[in-house]
């Protein structure tokens, strides 16, 4: 289960996410600086090949534990960058104030809080059974 967790959450950060964004309400949006397009960029490069090394971490390697981290961290990051939007002005809606959302819940949040959620369970399990084989 460990492993398609970790590959449900890379679908959705590495592919899902640069999909939704490479257009012109992210990265050429015309109203963003050139300043914050070059950290949008740089954030999806670096989350698609963060999620490139975990799926060979996880499928190739069998190291579900550090793959499962790294997905955590960017899968969390983003939701304590949701819950922190208050202090530094951000905001998941568009210029034109409409916001993506399933029953009612922003999608990132939703897809994010699901995948951080299911790779907590599944590092807590693995980390139960890596406790167990110690002990034996």
């Amino acid at each position: 289960m460990q492993k398609l967790t970790v590959t449900f959450s890379v679908i959705l950060y590495a592919i899902a996410v640069p999909y939704l964004e490479i257009n012109n309400t992210h990265v050429f949006n015309p109203d963003w600086t050139p300043h914050v397009r070059i950290h949008e960029v740089w954030q999806l490069i670096t989350n698609s090949v963060i999620g490139v090394l975990c799926l060979w971490l996880v499928w190739k390697k069998r190291d579900k534990w550090i793959s499962t981290l790294l997905s955590m961290f960017i899968t969390g990051g983003f939701l304590v960058a949701y819950m922190l939007k208050e202090t530094y002005g951000g905001s998941m809606k568009y210029l034109d104030g409409s916001e993506k959302t399933l029953a009612g819940i922003n999608i990132g949040v939703l897809g994010f809080g699901v995948a951080f959620l299911l790779l907590s369970i599944t590092l807590f399990i693995s980390a139960k059974k890596r406790n167990k084989m110690k002990q034996h």
